[in-house]
Parts: structure tokens; sequence; C-alpha cells
């Protein structure tokens, strides 16, 4: 029926500006390091498009300057693999996470907060695959570290909030909401009610609920998942989600008159926030599509949809 798209955030490494290393390396380490907090800047903006080319040349320069397993190289290819990922290239940021891990598994050893980030991000990746059963251990792995070294720590709940949603991806919608329910109490309880981050949450417990056709539930938590979201910025690609998320619940409702301007909108602020081919139009375009065929209006639908059809199969290399 209609496409609900979960909201998810990957972590970006925090970057760190003062290390120091030896001379040859300096200029490139020092320059690298510049790049990182304008790649920094943009990803938290929303940018990714334009963060991804700086994102490139910090990690070419940190390649030619560091060791093999130096850490500020392995955020650096955990920086550009979560560019890649929200920018739906997925084949490309899998080997990236996968390098990041195992420099951080070699410097800190397998138990270290640094190293459930990067399991986090590795196991949302396979999770938007559905690649389950590789997402699963991952995101458990990474919540047993949070939980282990403080259990009310914020950073654990992307984890949470991601291992909730392989579950409600698979219909285990009563291992997923508590997930989303601990999740949503652990940022509120560290941040307010009101931190754009909630946004995602909401959006994913919102996924639950809808899928139990519990729509009294499910319509409040996504006005209130919109509201934080637009706190990023208009164009951030959060809204685009939220705003696709609240019109797939009203096309579940039949009330297109509500659903329509939230789809079409949805579909102009992903196009400016990611670009007019990124995977994470297919649901709003598919949504919008839907909507069309639901009112006869074959002609309106129709090159939506096979624009939504194009898209899929270039992101699964596939020819139409």
């Amino acid at each position: 029926m209609k496409a609900m798209k979960p909201l998810i955030r990957v972590a970006i490494t925090a970057l760190l500006l003062s290390v120091s290393f030896s001379t040859p390396s300096q200029a490139r380490q020092d320059q690298a390091s510049v790049l990182d907090k304008k790649v920094s800047s943009l990803f938290e903006a929303g940018k990714y498009m334009a963060a991804l080319p700086l994102a490139k040349q910090s990690l070419a320069l940190r390649e030619k300057a560091a060791s093999p397993d130096d850490e500020k190289l392995g955020n650096s290819l955990n920086n550009l693999a979560a560019l890649e990922y929200n920018l739906g290239h997925y084949d490309i940021a899998e080997p990236l996470y996968k390098r990041a891990l195992a420099i951080a598994e070699k410097l800190t050893g397998p138990d270290d907060e640094g190293v459930a980030s990067l399991l986090n991000n590795l196991g949302e990746l396979y999770r938007v695959q559905e690649r389950f059963a590789d997402a699963e251990p991952m995101l458990k792995r990474s919540v047993a570290i949070r939980d282990k070294a403080n259990p009310d720590n914020p950073d654990m709940a992307p984890a949470l909030s991601n291992l909730g949603a392989v579950y409600s991806n698979q219909k285990r919608y009563d291992l997923a909401e508590p997930l989303f329910k601990r999740s949503l109490a652990v940022l509120e309880k560290a941040r307010g009610p009101d931190d754009p981050e909630l946004s995602v949450v909401l959006s994913n417990l919102s996924d639950t609920y809808i899928n139990q056709k519990r729509y009294e539930l499910a319509e409040p938590l996504l006005k209130r998942s919109l509201r934080l979201a637009e706190k990023l910025g208009p164009n951030n690609a959060s809204v685009a989600q939220a705003l696709n998320n609240l019109g797939a619940v009203y096309l579940y409702q039949g009330r297109h008159d509500d659903a329509e301007p939230l789809l079409k909108r949805s579909v102009t602020v992903f196009e400016k926030s990611l670009g007019p081919m990124s995977p994470e139009l297919v649901e709003s375009l598919g949504n919008l599509a839907g909507l069309y065929k639901d009112q006869g209006r074959y002609a309106d639908a129709a090159p939506i949809a096979k624009r939504a059809a194009a898209i899929r199969a270039r992101t699964r290399g596939q020819k139409i």
C-alpha cells in the first residue's frame, strides 16, 4: 500500500582538529582538518552533495599523510561513508565503513564507544539494503557497548531506533515499539522535548502504529516529528521524510486533499537537499503517484511512477 519512509540518522564521527603529526604530513593534516570542519557543518545542515567533494579531498589527503591505522584516517573514512549512505550510494559506503570499523577496533578495542557508532552506521546501511541478518547483530552489539558504558547516553538513541526499524521492517512490532520508546525517552531526558533529533524516533514509532492501523496514535507523533524537523531548516532532508510520512498516513485514511500538498512538498525538498535521482525520492514519488491513481488522474500518475521506477532501478544497478 502507501509507502512509509523511516527517518534514520547515522552518526558522523566527531572531528578532532588539534592532533599533531610529524612534519612532512603536518600541512596535509591541517588542510584535511579544515576540510573536515566544513564537512561536519554541511552534514549537520543536510547539505550532503556540497559536503561530498570536500570529504573526498580530506580522505585523499589523509591517505597520503597518515599510517593505515591512523585515527583521523578512520574518521575521514566514516565521514565520507556517512555522506555516501545519505546520498544512496550504498555500495560505495559499505567498504568505507568496514575500513573505518577495522581501524577503530585495532586502535581502541572492540568495546569502545567509537566502535559502537561505526557498528550503528554499518548496521543501518545493512538495514536499508534489507540485509536484516547482517544488520541485527551489528546494532545489538552497538546497543550493548553503549548500555555497558552509560545507559542514559543519548548517543545510543540512533542504534536503539535503527534496531527497532529492523524489527519493524520484519513486522516484529512487539520488539520494535519498546526500542523506539526507549530511544525517545533517552533523547528527551538528555536534550529536552524540542530537540530536532527526536523527529527521527517519533517518525519510527509512528510507523509501528501505522502498520497496526493505529492511525490515531501515529498522526500526532508525525505532526510533532515534522515540527521538530523544520527546526533544521525548510530544505533539510529530514523535513522531506517527515512530510512524506505524514502524507502517507493521510493516504491510508483516504484524506487526499490533506496528503497531496505534503507529498508534493516532500518531493521538492528531497530534490533540493539530495538531488533529483536520490533513492530517498522513491517513496514520496510513489505515494504521490498512488494518490493520483486513487483519484483517477492516471495522466498525472504515469510520469511520476515511471520516474520512481527509474530511480529504483538505478539504485539497484538495473536497466529499465
